[in-house]
C-alpha cells in the first residue's frame, strides 16, 4: 500500500523546476505572508510560496511569475507561514482512536506529521495489529508514518501479552514503504544487558536504513545508562529533569520533551536549552500519549508548542523542535518539517507566533483545515471481525476474586503499595500497614488505599492478580475498569469494593474493551473501544464527549488527580519505576523482578 496522494520528488521535479523557473504555472500560490524559516531560524516578510503537485516549487519575494489562469490564490495577509507541526513520538491508540479518526482530530490543530509507534495493538494482535495500523495511517491525506513495535512484551518474563514480537517480524516490517525505524525501545535493561534478540531487532532496523526509538525509563544515568546508549537507541522521551536532557544529547541521542495529557515534561527539561544554552537541533518536541478529550478541546502539538514558548523558549527554536528537528532525526528533511523547495506542502498559516491560533492548514498542497474545522476525508480501514473480538474472560469475575488472603494467624500486615504520582508516569514504591478480617487483607480508603487488578483477558485463562494503590483519592462503594492496560493491555481494575470491581470487569467482557466506572452497583460512566479493547471508530468528539463522562464519574467517586485515567492506563506499564502489576504479579521495577503483595504480617 502506497501513501495517499502524494508523488515522489523525482516523479514530479520536472515541474517543480519548470514552475521556480516561470516556465510552467503553479496550483496554488500562498501570498504576502510571512514566511518562518526553520533553517536560518528567521521571519521573513512579504514573501510568496508557489506549490505544484502537492510539493513546494518556489519561496521567494514574487511568486507572480508562476500564476497562471487556473492556480489557486490563497492571501496570507500578513499571516505566519509555519511548516506543518509534526509529532516526533505518539501512540495513536492513546486517544481511543483510529489512524483516521485521529488525522482528523489532529489536522485542524495543525499537525501534517505524526511519528507513531502503534505497540499497544501489537500486544493485542501482534504483527497483523501493526500491519492494520500502518495500512489505515498511509491512507490518510496527512504524513503518518509508523514505527514498527519492539517489545511486545515490554519486559520478557514479567508479563504475558497477547502476541509477541520476534526478531523476523521486524525485519519484515522494514519492507514496509510506512515504516519509519524501530519503536521505542522500552527493555532498556534487555539493552543493556545485551540482549541477544534486544539488539538483534536495533540491527535489522539500522540495516535498513532506519531510526532507532528509544525509552530509558530509569534515573540511572551511570554505566547501565551509557550501555543503553551504546546498544543504538538514537532518542529518548523519557526524561523528566534537565540533566536527563542534558546527559542525552551529550551521548549523541536527540532529547524528546513531551507535554501529553498527563505528562508535563517540557518545563523541566528546557532549561537545558533556555537556561544553559545547549544547542536546540537536538531536542523534539512530542507528545507520546494524548487522549481524545486533550485534542478536541487543547489541541495537540500547537498545544505542546505554545507551552514550550510559555516556559521561556523562542518561538523560531520551539517551532524547530516541533517540524525540522523531527524531520531530520527521522532522515526526512528532504520531505518534510520545512517551507523550502521540493518538500511537501504542509503550510499552517497563523496570525500569531505565541498563541498560535491555527487558522489554515495545507497538507500536501490541498487546504485541509480552515478556522478549527476538517475540510477532507480522512479514510477508514476495513477493520476485520477478530479485531473487534478481543476480550476472552474464559469466566464472568466474582467478588472473591478479587479478595487478597491474609497470611495465616495475621491480624494486620504491611502490604507494598504502587503509589500513583500525579502528571509523570513513574509510581513510587509505598507500604501500608492494613487491617485483617476473615482472613481477607482489608482496603483502606480513608487512608487512600483501595485495590487494583489485572484481569487476564488475551487467552481466556480466567486469571486475577490482585495488589493495592493508593494515590487516587476514591471513597464509597466503586470501580473502574479499562482494557487500556499499557503495555500487555490485560484489563485494570481498581475500586474499593469487590462487588463493583467484578460488576465492572464483567461489563466489558460484555461490551468487547472499553472503561467504565461504577459506582454503588450502578454503570455510571462507559467508552465503548471495540477495536482491540483499544480504539473506536467514532469521531474524536463523541469519544471526548463519552471520556470527559468517565473523567466526572471518577472526580464523583472522589479522585481529583489531572487526567488520571492515564495514570490508570499505566499501572501495568512494567518498565517504568518503580512498582506496576502485571498478570503474573506485583513488580518491582527497580529490580525488574517479582515481589510479594503482602510484605509482612504483624
Amino acid at each position: 500500500m502506497e501513501q495517499n496522494n502524494i508523488k515522489t520528488w523525482a516523479e514530479v521535479a520536472p515541474r517543480l523546476v519548470n514552475v521556480a523557473a516561470g516556465r510552467d504555472v503553479a496550483d496554488m500560490v500562498i501570498r504576502k505572508g510571512r514566511w518562518v524559516n526553520v533553517h536560518s531560524r528567521e521571519i521573513l516578510v512579504d514573501h510568496d510560496i508557489a506549490i505544484a503537485e502537492g510539493r513546494i516549487a518556489f519561496v521567494g519575494r514574487d511568486a507572480s511569475h508562476c500564476i497562471g489562469e487556473d492556480t489557486q490564490i490563497i492571501e496570507a495577509e500578513g499571516r505566519f507561514m509555519v511548516p506543518g507541526l509534526c509529532d516526533g513520538h505518539m501512540h495513536i491508540e492513546s486517544g481511543m482512536l483510529t489512524p483516521a479518526e485521529f488525522a482528523r482530530a489532529v489536522i485542524p490543530h495543525g499537525t501534517t506529521s505524526m511519528f507513531t509507534d502503534p505497540h499497544e495493538i501489537a500486544n493485542v494482535l501482534g504483527l497483523e495489529g501493526v500491519r492494520m495500523m500502518h495500512d489505515e495511517a498511509l491512507m490518510q491525506p496527512i504524513n503518518i508514518y509508523t514505527q514498527m513495535p519492539s517489545c511486545a512484551p515490554s519486559a520478557p518474563g514479567l508479563e504475558t501479552t497477547g502476541f509477541e514480537i520476534s526478531v523476523d517480524d521486524v525485519a519484515e516490517a522494514m519492507k514496509w514503504p510506512g515504516i519509519i525505524g524501530l519503536g521505542e525501545m522500552m527493555n532498556f535493561p534487555g539493552v543493556s544487558n545485551a540482549d541477544p534478540k534486544m539488539l538483534a531487532e536495533i540491527a535489522a532496523t539500522q540495516l535498513a536504513g532506519k531510526t532507532v526509538g528509544g525509552h530509558y525509563a530509569s534515573p540511572d544515568l551511570g554505566p547501565a545508562f551509557h550501555a543503553y546508549v551504546a546498544g543504538g537507541p538514537a532518542d529518548d522521551h523519557e526524561g523528566t529533569c534537565e540533566s536527563d536532557a542534558i546527559t542525552r544529547v551529550r551521548q549523541g541521542m536527540r532529547s524528546m520533551m513531551r507535554l501529553g495529557s498527563a505528562w508535563y515534561d517540557v518545563k523541566s527539561q528546557i532549561t537545558a536549552i533556555t537556561e544553559k544554552g545547549l544547542d536546540p537541533r537536538n531536542f523534539i518536541l512530542c507528545t507520546d500519549d494524548s487522549h481524545s478529550g486533550t485534542l478536541v478541546n487543547d489541541g495537540h502539538m500547537n498545544r505542546v508548542v505554545r507551552h514550550a514558548i510559555e516556559c521561556g523558549c523562542d518561538p523560531l527554536i520551539a517551532l524547530q523542535m516541533a517540524t525540522i528537528n523531527t524531520a531530520t532525526h527521522f532522515g526526512l528533511e528532504r520531505e518534510i518539517g520545512s517551507i523550502t523547495p521540493g518538500r511537501r506542502a504542509d503550510v499552517v498559516l497563523t496570525s500569531d507566533l505565541t498563541q498560535l491560533p491555527i487558522e489554515m492548514v495545507i497538507a500536501r498542497g490541498v487546504v485541509v483545515a480552515e478556522d478549527g474545522k476538517c475540510l477532507v476525508a480522512c479514510p477508514h480501514l476495513n477493520w476485520p471481525s477478530h479485531a473487534r473480538q478481543t476480550v476472552r474472560l474464559g469466566k464472568k469475575r466474582k467478588a472473591t476474586d478479587f479478595v487478597i488472603a491474609a497470611p495465616d494467624g495475621a491480624n494486620h500486615v504491611v502490604a507494598n503499595v504502587i503509589g500513583v504520582v500525579e502528571n509523570q508516569a513513574p509510581t513510587k514504591a509505598l507500604t501500608a500497614e492494613l487491617d485483617v478480617a476473615d482472613g481477607q487483607v482489608l482496603m483502606n480508603p480513608d487512608n487512600d488505599v483501595c485495590q487494583i487488578a489485572l484481569v487476564e483477558r488475551h487467552r481466556a485463562l480466567g486469571t486475577t492478580t490482585n495488589g493495592f494503590v493508593s494515590g487516587f483519592g476514591y471513597s464509597g462503594k466503586m470501580a473502574m475498569a479499562s482494557t487500556v492496560a499499557h503495555d500487555s493491555h490485560h484489563m485494570i481494575v481498581v475500586g474499593t469494593d469487590h462487588e463493583n470491581m467484578a460488576l465492572a470487569a464483567n461489563r466489558l467482557g460484555e461490551v468487547g474493551g472499553g472503561i467504565t466506572v461504577f459506582k454503588d452497583g450502578q454503570e455510571i460512566a462507559l467508552v465503548k473501544l471495540p477495536i482491540a479493547g483499544l480504539m473506536s471508530d467514532k469521531p474524536a468528539a463523541e469519544v471526548a464527549a463519552d471520556a470527559q463522562n468517565m473523567v466526572d464519574a471518577m472526580e464523583s467517586c472522589g479522585c481529583t488527580l489531572n487526567n488520571a485515567y492515564m495514570q490508570h492506563s499505566l499501572l501495568a506499564l512494567v518498565v517504568i519505576p518503580e512498582l506496576r502489576i502485571s498478570d503474573l504479579g506485583l513488580v518491582d521495577v527497580t529490580k525488574f523482578e517479582m515481589t510479594d503483595v503482602i510484605q509482612a504480617k504483624i
